[in-house]
């Protein structure tokens, strides 16, 4: 797997940022947990110049206000089908699908998977998305996928750990 030309990563939330069990309020609605070390990861990559997405089928406000606090400016919620919204963002950002990364763990992710260059999954994912992808995490959802692939990205490219940078928030 070569992540050296890797320009952008997209992540699904629910089973890759967030565990697949999620808890609800009082007023029925799910209430996500995020992983610090992924959230880390997530901001440091930013600031080296990645170009970071989130495409959710979820609706969660709380989710978006999150993930852009740590730099991520395309967060998009409510997305019943991700391969338009994937491509989308590819075109807007001018990157090429050998430039991306999807990181999914079930079946609305597959065909997003399967248009870039490197398809990730959690080690929790649905099997069939695990026989999709180019990497499969030795993290479950939620549990450090996302700061498992940007730190392989970051590496391959001799940007993790590699300036003052990586030493704060």
């Amino acid at each position: 797997m070569d992540l050296t030309n890797v320009r952008g990563i997209v992540f699904d939330v629910d089973g890759v940022l967030s565990p697949s069990t999620i808890p609800m309020d009082s007023e029925g609605l799910p209430v996500r947990l995020m992983n610090v070390k992924d959230g880390y990861a997530i901001q440091l990559a930013v600031k080296k110049g990645l170009k970071l997405a989130i495409i959710s089928g979820g609706r969660s406000k709380a989710v978006a206000l999150r993930y852009r606090s740590l730099g991520i400016d395309d967060v998009f919620m409510g997305a019943s089908f991700k391969l338009p919204v994937l491509e989308q963002w590819m075109e807007q950002t001018g990157l090429d699908a050998s430039q991306v990364v999807f990181v999914g763990d079930d079946i609305p992710d597959l065909h997003a998977m399967a248009a870039v260059a490197v398809a990730v999954a959690p080690a929790d994912a649905a099997w069939q998305v695990k026989e999709a992808a180019s990497y499969i995490s030795p993290c479950a959802g939620g549990h450090g996928v996302a700061r498992d692939i940007i730190e392989r990205v970051l590496t391959a490219q001799g940007m993790w750990m590699d300036d003052e940078h990586a030493f704060g928030w």
